[in-house]
């Protein structure tokens, strides 16, 4: 428990939920499998990352450890939760969307001890020998309800039968399958159950009805009341997505859209202008219901109604994370009910007469061309902002730094002042480019 507590101190995390002590005692007190059920947003990455970080041998360069996920935001944000631990433990993603080659290229560099991947990826590098499986002794599937469904089960059944060395499995997801398939080898499991566990005292949930079968007018009109409070939209089509998110921008709001049909650099500049605050309205199909870890989101919109319970407990397990409440909405047509298996009181609402223009976000994104190739770090964007863009620590969100650029929050009303002032300037005497993300 003292590493537990360097960790979590690291982290700025008080203590661990009764969820999470559980899931460490499970994992670490008992040589069996292990199957967790709990409501998104309790922290259940961390429940499990923090005693696997005990198992795993630092000395080792071998892969000890394979990390299977439904979608590539979740591996990514998996590793991030690992490295930021600071445990001294080698990791990569892997994920489809990107060359496979580049990635062989990093493992080659990183000599990974964990591997966080999607099935169809993860199969593609063992099946080219780039990951041996020989050393692989932990075996976590992650959201795994989604993972076993019939569209993964082949690359699954695959993945896991040449994992022969695996000694434990670690499953987790906020909804239980309704079996879990032979293949996955489970053995003596103890679980960890709070799938009883509601979000309810902490959510409002509400159903809008709109007069027209075509509900878009009434679903901006909810969103120019809500104003600058952050919200998810959730369509079950990407044409839907697609046609939603036009309609909004036509009328003045900043959003972003995403959905699995989208370029890789498309889905994750959607997510990062929205996680930061450029844009305060993320227009998604339910790729986005599962593996993200977005704070502070107020309001879960549901434009097209969940097909299935599990639909839904994902959707609405964007908001009320950790002890935080929120919002959810229902926008009905004429001829639609809100579904049956919604167990949480719907109260009906109603909007006012008079509609405000749609509000604009607190913050803008900024794109800078130099990145750690460049040797450029967030203390120098944020000092070369301050200097010469005339701005104060204040005025500066998230900075996220990447090979070869980085992107950083500003406040919406210095943007003008910070182009005007950065333009032809260096940042370490190197001259670059400063320019706004739309």
């Amino acid at each position: 428990m003292e590493l537990y507590q360097q960790i979590l101190d690291k982290l700025g995390i008080s203590r661990l939920n009764k969820m999470q002590q559980d899931t460490c005692h499970a994992i670490a007190g008992n040589n069996g499998d292990v199957v967790v059920v709990s409501p998104t947003g309790t922290g259940k990455t961390l429940a499990y990352m923090l005693p696997l970080a005990g198992l795993i041998d630092k000395a080792s360069d071998a892969l000890q450890a394979v990390v299977i996920v439904p979608n590539r935001e979740l591996a990514k944000q998996s590793e991030e939760v690992l490295a930021s631990m600071g445990v001294a433990i080698r990791s990569l993603c892997c994920y489809g969307g990107r060359p496979a080659m580049e990635e062989h290229r990093l493992m080659k560099q990183v000599n990974p001890q964990v591997v966080f991947g999607t099935p169809g990826r993860l199969n593609d590098h063992f099946d080219k020998g780039n990951l041996s499986p020989h050393a692989v002794r932990y075996a976590v599937i992650d959201e795994f309800d989604k993972c076993l469904e019939m569209g993964f089960r082949n690359e699954m059944a695959r993945l896991l039968g040449r994992l022969l060395g695996v000694r434990r499995r670690f499953l987790l997801s906020a909804t239980d399958a309704d079996q879990i398939p032979d293949f996955v080898n489970i053995g003596r499991t103890v679980r960890v159950d709070y799938s009883a566990v509601s979000l309810s005292s902490r959510l409002s949930v509400k159903s809008l009805r709109s007069n027209d079968k075509d509900k878009l007018q009434s679903l901006g009109d909810l969103l120019c009341v809500l104003g600058e409070q952050s919200s998810m939209v959730f369509l079950n089509y990407r044409d839907g997505v697609e046609r939603v998110a036009s309609y909004l921008r036509g009328r003045g709001f900043q959003i972003s859209a995403f959905h699995g049909g989208m370029e890789q650099a498309e889905r994750e500049a959607a997510l990062y202008m929205f996680a930061n605050g450029s844009a305060n309205i993320l227009v998604s199909t339910d790729l986005a219901s599962r593996g993200l870890d977005i704070p502070d989101v107020g309001n879960i919109i549901h434009y097209h109604l969940p097909l299935t319970k599990e639909s839904y407990v994902h959707r609405v397990g964007r908001t009320a994370r950790w002890q935080a409440s929120g919002s959810v909405y229902f926008v009905l047509g004429p001829d639609e009910q809100v579904p049956d298996f919604v167990g949480d009181a719907v109260t009906p609402c109603s909007l006012p007469n008079t509609i405000p223009m749609p509000s604009m976000p607190l913050m803008a994104t900024l794109y800078i061309g130099k990145g750690k190739k460049d040797k450029i770090s967030k203390g120098d964007i944020v000092g070369f902002l301050c200097k010469v863009g005339g701005l104060s620590n204040g005025d500066i969100g998230r900075i996220d730094v990447k090979e070869r650029y980085s992107y950083v929050a500003v406040s919406r009303g210095k943007v003008g002042k910070v182009l005007a002032n950065a333009n032809g300037e260096k940042i370490k005497g190197i001259k670059t480019v400063v320019e706004t993300i739309r």
